[in-house]
């Protein structure tokens, strides 16, 4: 069923990118080295990391979203499989730039979640468009 799993993969992700709020939270507030945490605002693995927490809650967002959408409207929208797949897949952007910060991976999960998950609305909103009314009386 399109749009199910969109739903609960995409609440299940924003928890998950919440939790690592904690993580940022303790790291600017509480950790032993706070003030070079701080210092490197704008720069390297900080930056990086506010940045994956930030894509990663719009990204789940955005899956919650897309994932109500289909449900109610997916038998008359285009595409509406591929879309969902899409959305799931943008996820791998905000995981990637986790991988590189932690793991030190090559950038190739976050440019293949970026151009998915921008795929994905550009379908959604071109379904959209081209909706026609619904006359089910």
């Amino acid at each position: 069923m399109n749009g199910q799993r969109n739903i609960a993969i995409g609440f299940l992700t924003m928890g998950a990118f919440m939790l690592y709020g904690f993580l940022l939270i303790y790291l600017r507030d509480f950790a032993p080295d706070k003030q070079a945490w701080v210092d490197s605002y704008s720069v390297g693995k900080h930056f990086e990391a506010r940045l994956a927490h930030v894509h990663g809650n719009l990204f789940a967002f955005l899956n919650v979203v897309m994932g109500y959408l289909l449900l109610h409207f997916g038998e008359r929208l285009r595409w509406s499989a591929l879309t969902s797949w899409l959305g799931l897949i943008g996820l791998l952007m905000p995981l990637g730039i986790l991988a590189e910060v932690y793991l030190g991976a090559p950038p190739v999960f976050v440019l293949i979640g970026a151009l998915a998950m921008t795929a994905s609305v550009f379908l959604l909103g071109t379904a959209f468009f081209n909706l026609k009314p619904h006359h089910g009386h």
